[in-house]
């Protein structure tokens, strides 16, 4: 069998399926819908074969279903039909969840994903649990408000890096995993790595992405 795997971003829609050499960048933007995606997908996606496809959503999944409209895309994600457009079985779990299990290596492990936001996921022997630990409170606001790419730019990488060791500290006590992994596009930008974590990558959320149709692992 063979799996389509659709990672799903505000600025880029990255696809790779099985047995393909390489992925397949397609621009969004702010106001990109689900009408949108699925010809340009299709389209680029013609030459390959795939019987289902999974896909990383950035926004709240619970059982395949989108629960939350994306604050950096359009709207209609949350009633879309992926399974009649795409006219094959879909799974659909949030993007950091998927880049986290694409990333596991045993054990319990949390996943932080450093982007546009702060995605959270933890993998617990071969399950993904999904989580919203960005929007737990820190400080005078979020997590998400100090580690996020906002917060980057407008303080400077220093304050931002000081930040992100001092949710390392509270996660590892709050939800005691074994290791961390820091994933997402800034996580290169650290120029320290906490005791404890390992870097990421964004490849591994076509890896997640192929490991969602293997009955090794379950959402």
């Amino acid at each position: 069998m063979k799996t389509l795997v659709i990672d799903i971003g505000g600025s880029n829609i990255k696809i790779l399926a099985t047995g393909a050499d390489d992925r397949i960048k397609i621009p969004s933007g702010s106001d990109f819908s689900p009408e949108e995606m699925i010809p340009l997908v299709k389209k680029h996606a013609s030459k390959w074969e795939y019987d289902h496809v999974a896909i990383g959503f950035p926004g709240i999944v619970k059982n395949s279903n989108i629960l939350t409209e994306p604050v950096n895309l359009g709207h209609g994600w949350e009633t879309y039909d992926f399974e009649a457009a795409f006219g094959c079985p879909i799974k659909i779990v949030n993007d950091a969840a998927m880049q986290a299990l694409g990333s596991y290596e045993g054990r319990k492990m949390l996943f932080m994903g450093l982007g546009t936001g702060l995605g959270t996921a933890m993998v617990v022997n071969n399950v993904v649990i999904p989580m919203e630990a960005a929007h737990l409170p820190y400080r005078k606001a979020t997590f998400e408000a100090y580690l996020g790419k906002a917060y980057y730019f407008k303080k400077g990488p220093k304050k931002w890096e000081k930040h992100v060791h001092k949710a390392v500290e509270y996660f590892f006590r709050a939800f005691q995993p074994d290791e961390i992994v820091l994933g997402g596009g800034n996580s290169k930008e650290l120029k320290n790595i906490p005791d404890g974590c390992r870097l990421g990558s964004n490849k591994h959320a076509f890896k997640g992405g192929f490991r969602l149709w293997e009955e090794d692992f379950k959402i």
